[in-house]
């Protein structure tokens, strides 16, 4: 059975920093492709970035040169590093992985494309 589980979230004031974490088990993580992704209540849920097993990433340009998405095959753990956090970056967020080669070789931001999940860590930005 897959598990993911998310930690890392918290309260910080603007310009600080936070770093998720999210470890997986249940499946061969070196073969998935990875991502986080951000929703805020009643709206879409956002793909921020993604890494695919060749290591390749795809980042949204909102949070470009701020986070930095990092895989560590080793111990089945998905990074985000965050950095210059601003009130808009408030969310909860979750981490995903698929192995499709659509997903794989495309390093897709689009929600819908990935299987698994986990339960999501919230963020919340001060001003």
């Amino acid at each position: 059975r897959v598990q993911m589980l998310e930690s890392g979230g918290g309260l910080v004031q603007a310009g600080g920093s936070l770093r998720l974490s999210c470890i997986v088990s249940g499946l061969d993580f070196e073969d998935y492709a990875a991502g986080w992704f951000r929703q805020i209540p009643w709206q879409e849920r956002k793909g921020v970035a993604v890494i695919n097993s060749d290591g390749r990433t795809t980042t949204a340009d909102s949070v470009k040169g701020r986070f930095t998405i990092s895989k560590d095959n080793a111990n089945n753990t998905l990074h985000l590093q965050m950095n210059s956090l601003t009130p808009e970056d408030t969310a909860m967020y979750y981490c995903a992985v698929d192995r499709t080669v659509w997903v794989r070789t495309q390093c897709t931001l689009r929600h819908y494309d990935y299987d698994y999940w986990g339960q999501g860590t919230q963020v919340i930005v001060s001003p």
